[in-house]
C-alpha cells in the first residue's frame, strides 16, 4: 500500500538530483573544456599560460586576505592617546595661549590665545587615521582587483569583498572634512593670517580620488596611485605638527572655530543619514539587498574617524568646552559614537523596520547617526549663544 508513495518520493529526489547535476555540470563545463584544451597544447603554451594563472592565483590569494583582514582595527583606539593626560600637560602651558576666563564684571567668556608650541591632538589622530588606512592595511578600492570586479560586476553591487573598501572610504571622509576645517580656519588666526603651507598639502592631497591605479583606461602613462598622495598628506600633517610644537606654527581653538567645525561634521554625517534613511526605506530587501552592506560600512567608518577626531577635539578645545559649560555633553557625544561603534554584524541585513525575520542594521545605524548629530547641534547652538 505505501508502494506507491515511495516510489513518488524516490521519483522527486531523483529528479531533484538530476537537476542539481546539470546545474553543477553546466557551470563546470567551461572549466573542464579549457583544462582538456590545455592539456592538448605544448609546453611552449603550457609555460606561459602556467605562469600567468599562478600570477593571478597569487593576486586574488592577496587580494582576498587583505579584503578580510583589518590590521589595527580597535574600536577603543582613543584611548591610546591618554587624552586625559594629554589635557592636563595642555592646561600646564602658557596660560596667556591655553586658557579661556571669564570676566568677573561681564560675565563674558573671553576668548583663549591661538595654541602654540603644544601638538594639536586632532592633527596626531588624523594624520594616524591616514596610517592606518594606507599603511597599516592595503587601500581596497585602488587595487587593481577590486576595480576590475567580478566578471566586470562592481564588487559593491555583490554581496562579497566591498566591507572594508566602504568602511575605508567612510573613515577617508571624516579625514577629509577636517583636512579642510584645519586649512580654512583652525590652523590660522581667523583668516587674518597666511594659509599655512604643510596644512594646505595636505588638504590637496587628501582629496585625490579614491579609485587611482599605477595604470588607468584615460591615459597609457603610468600614474601616481591614491595610496601615495594619502601617504604625502599624512607627512605634512605631521610636519604641522612638528611645526606646532616648535612654535612655528598656530592651532586656534577658539570658540568659534569649534562651532564652525561641529557645523560640519554635523552636516557630514547628517548627509549619510539621508543616504541611510533612502536605502532603508526604499530598497529593505533583508539579507538580499547586495549595497546595504556599502552603506552600513561607510557609515560606520565615517563614526570611526570621527570618534578619535572628536575626542581628540576635547584636548585641544579643553578651555572653550569648560568655559562654555559643554563638557558633560561632549561626553556623552563620545560616547555616543563609541557606542555606534559596537554595531559589528556578520552579514548586513535592511529588512523592513516593522518586519519580524529579518534584522534592520541600516535603520539602528542611522539611529546612532541622528543621536550623535543631534548632541553635535545642541553644542554648536549652547556655543552661539
Amino acid at each position: 500500500m505505501l508502494d506507491p508513495i515511495v516510489a513518488f518520493f524516490q521519483r522527486i529526489f531523483a529528479a531533484i538530483g538530476r537537476g542539481i547535476g546539470l546545474v553543477i555540470a553546466w557551470i563546470l563545463w567551461p572549466f573542464i573544456t579549457v583544462a582538456n584544451w590545455y592539456r592538448a597544447r605544448s609546453w611552449i603554451i603550457k609555460g606561459p599560460i602556467g605562469i600567468g594563472l599562478l600570477v593571478l592565483f597569487g593576486l586574488y590569494a592577496y587580494f582576498i586576505w587583505q579584503t578580510q583582514m583589518w590590521t589595527g582595527f580597535d574600536p577603543d583606539y582613543a584611548n591610546r592617546y591618554n587624552l586625559a593626560q594629554r589635557k592636563q600637560e595642555t592646561a600646564s602651558t602658557d596660560t596667556a595661549t591655553t586658557t579661556t576666563t571669564t570676566t568677573p564684571a561681564t560675565g563674558e567668556v573671553v576668548e583663549p590665545e591661538p595654541k602654540t608650541c603644544v601638538r594639536s591632538a586632532i592633527v596626531d589622530v588624523t594624520a594616524d587615521l591616514i596610517n592606518f588606512n594606507v599603511n597599516q592595511n592595503a587601500w581596497i578600492s585602488s587595487m587593481l582587483l577590486y576595480k576590475l570586479g567580478l566578471f566586470g560586476l562592481d564588487w559593491d553591487s555583490t554581496p562579497w569583498f566591498d566591507n572594508k573598501a566602504s568602511f575605508q572610504r567612510g573613515v577617508n571622509q571624516a579625514i577629509r572634512r577636517t583636512s579642510v576645517e584645519l586649512v580654512d580656519s583652525l590652523g590660522r588666526v581667523r583668516g587674518t593670517s597666511g594659509i599655512n603651507a604643510d596644512l594646505q598639502r595636505a588638504r590637496g592631497n587628501i582629496q585625490f580620488d579614491e579609485e587611482t591605479w599605477y595604470f588607468g583606461s584615460d591615459s597609457l602613462l603610468p600614474k601616481t596611485p591614491t595610496p601615495n598622495y594619502y601617504r604625502t598628506a599624512m607627512v605634512d600633517l605631521r610636519k604641522f605638527n612638528t611645526s606646532l610644537e616648535s612654535c612655528d606654527a598656530i592651532f586656534d581653538s577658539r570658540s568659534d572655530n569649534l562651532i564652525e567645525f561641529l557645523d560640519r561634521i554635523a552636516n557630514d554625517i547628517g548627509s549619510t543619514s539621508a543616504i541611510i534613511r533612502e536605502r532603508s526605506e526604499f530598497h529593505n530587501g533583508g539579507w538580499f539587498d547586495t549595497r546595504a552592506d556599502d552603506r552600513f560600512w561607510f557609515a560606520y567608518g565615517q563614526l570611526y574617524g570621527y570618534y578619535g577626531i572628536l575626542s581628540a577635539a576635547g584636548v585641544d578645545f579643553d578651555a572653550v568646552i569648560k568655559a562654555r559649560g559643554i563638557e558633560p555633553l561632549w561626553v556623552e557625544t563620545i560616547k555616543q559614537l563609541r557606542s555606534a561603534l559596537n554595531i559589528q554584524p556578520a552579514i548586513i541585513s535592511n529588512g523592513r523596520e516593522d518586519g519580524w525575520i529579518m534584522p534592520t542594521h541600516l535603520a539602528t545605524m542611522g539611529f546612532y547617526i541622528l543621536r550623535v548629530r543631534s548632541n553635535l547641534v545642541e553644542m554648536r547652538d549652547v556655543l552661539a549663544r
